[in-house]
């Protein structure tokens, strides 16, 4: 069990672990690389914030938090796992992939429109010349360095492969060095809003204990780690509001796995309108997640300073792929990039292609620490009798450092094969049909992984399907 380490980086007391037991299964997310332990550990350590945030609400003592690999290992996969009236959904567009170069190898990522139409752009490629023929013919012309940046300044996303030797050489990689795994502060003194206890008699007869209660989270990610983190504080009992730009839709796909629990609506923060209203939710809320590169949101007023400002006592939650310092610091970047850039897909192929990780756990990994870092946010706001605005900052970087153990050393998760998982791992992986279920929703049948966060009385399912993507009002429940 790996859990101590990032629950130390999370605050937690060392005696509160002694609440946690994991199910261990050899046969779930077989890699090369420690990925069975990263994903336990995360999941972990979530599970356990809940436990803990639960016994601060009931006056009960901490609810025993369990950790089976096989839940976490159909979590972490579950946008493969989705099914959409028998549909299974794309993960990739057929411009996110590998790409041999003139010296190697470049992943793109051009799932969404416009980072598909600023690939082509970067590669002077017209829309209807543009195929993977063509574009393979381009990129093989080059080296992998020099489409990184050309394609990164044309406002799209495109990463060469690197070794972990040569990331560690690069300036970006120094700067997530010095990043803590959980990087937490507070900036004031503000009280957060008031919860009401949850139950102060016997075992709740209601429905499961929902630790979270209560607690109003407005969300502003997007892609995998971000939604995971409110998909989790949605299932222990958050308001969780998502709230996207009009223009830039999300793939349906991608809402139909991360939107349970949660509600969806759009405001332009760029009209007095939009921004009027997003004034009046922020009144009312207690957390704040976002998902954007780092500064991008400070126009509109989301810095954490300026959000202390205008709503002290907030709990600010914030993620992003390089980490909030460094050359790299504002680029874009996905899970699948991370891996390319930091050696992962080097640890993970072989001399003739790269490889990658069994799931985007980067992300999953990622997204539960997030979760957690809120949790225990919550927890501290109540017991240390601070008070105040708390942030908690995370980067995929940082989690893919400690997963290759390029800065925590061996006495976390190290690096590979930490956990015990063979190089190549048995024939047959795990088979998590026991972790699905079937929900009927207004996007249609789903089939879906159930949450691996659990507790003793806590949630086993989320209350609400996903709905519509932006088709909710911009209201508190």
């Amino acid at each position: 069990m790996r859990a101590s380490y990032a629950w130390a980086a999370l605050g937690g007391a060392p005696e509160t672990l002694a609440h946690l037991s994991p199910v261990v299964r050899d046969d779930t997310l077989i890699a090369r690389l420690p990925v069975r332990a990263l994903a336990r550990a995360c999941v972990g350590v979530c599970a356990l914030a809940a436990a803990e945030l639960a016994a601060l609400r009931t006056g009960r003592s901490v609810p025993h938090a369990r950790v089976d690999d096989g839940a976490v290992a159909a979590a972490f996969t579950s946008e493969r796992q989705l099914l959409v009236d028998g549909r299974a959904p794309v993960t990739f567009a057929p411009l996110s992939r590998f790409w041999r170069t003139a010296d190697g190898w470049v992943r793109t990522h051009a799932n969404y429109p416009h980072h598909r139409e600023r690939l082509l752009a970067a590669l002077g490629l017209s829309e209807s010349a543009a195929t993977v023929d063509s574009v393979a013919a381009r990129l093989a012309a080059l080296p992998g360095v020099e489409i990184e940046d050309m394609v990164y300044a044309a406002g799209g996303l495109a990463v060469a492969l690197r070794t972990p030797r040569e990331w560690a050489a690069h300036p970006q990689a120094a700067a997530v060095a010095r990043l803590p795994l959980v990087e937490r502060e507070r900036l004031d003194g503000g009280a957060p809003r008031t919860l009401p206890p949850l139950s102060d008699g016997p075992p709740l007869p209601f429905g499961p204990l929902l630790p979270a209660s209560g607690v109003r989270v407005l969300d502003l990610t997007r892609v995998i780690a971000g939604p995971v983190a409110t998909r989790t504080l949605a299932l222990l009992g958050t308001d969780v509001l998502r709230v996207d730009p009009p223009h830039r839709p999300e793939l349906p796909d991608q809402h139909a796995d991360t939107g349970f629990g949660k509600r969806s609506t759009t405001l332009d923060l760029g009209g007095r309108a939009g921004l009027r209203t997003f004034e009046e939710l922020l009144a009312g809320a207690d957390v704040v997640v976002t998902g954007y590169r780092p500064g991008a949101l400070d126009r509109f007023g989301l810095s954490p300073e300026a959000l202390a400002e205008r709503r002290p006592g907030l709990v600010v939650a914030q993620l992003s792929a390089w980490g909030a310092r460094g050359p790299w610091a504002h680029r874009r970047g996905f899970d699948s990039l991370v891996q390319v850039a930091t050696g992962i897909a080097a640890l993970e192929g072989s001399q003739e292609q790269p490889g990658a990780l069994p799931a985007q756990a980067l992300d999953h990994g990622t997204g539960y620490l997030l979760a957690a870092a809120v949790l225990r946010a919550l927890t501290e706001q109540r017991t240390d009798g601070a008070g105040g605005t708390r942030v908690a900052r995370l980067a995929l970087a940082r989690t893919a450092a400690w997963l290759t153990g390029a800065v925590d050393g061996d006495d976390t998760l190290g690096c590979p094969t930490d956990d015990g998982t063979a190089a190549h791992g048995p024939a047959v992986e795990y088979d998590p049909t026991d972790r699905l279920a079937h929900t009927d929703s207004p996007l249609g049948r789903l089939r879906h992984a159930l949450p691996p966060v659990a507790f003793t009385g806590g949630p086993v399912n989320w209350a609400r399907p996903p709905g519509p993507w932006g088709a909710d009002a911009p209201v508190w429940r």
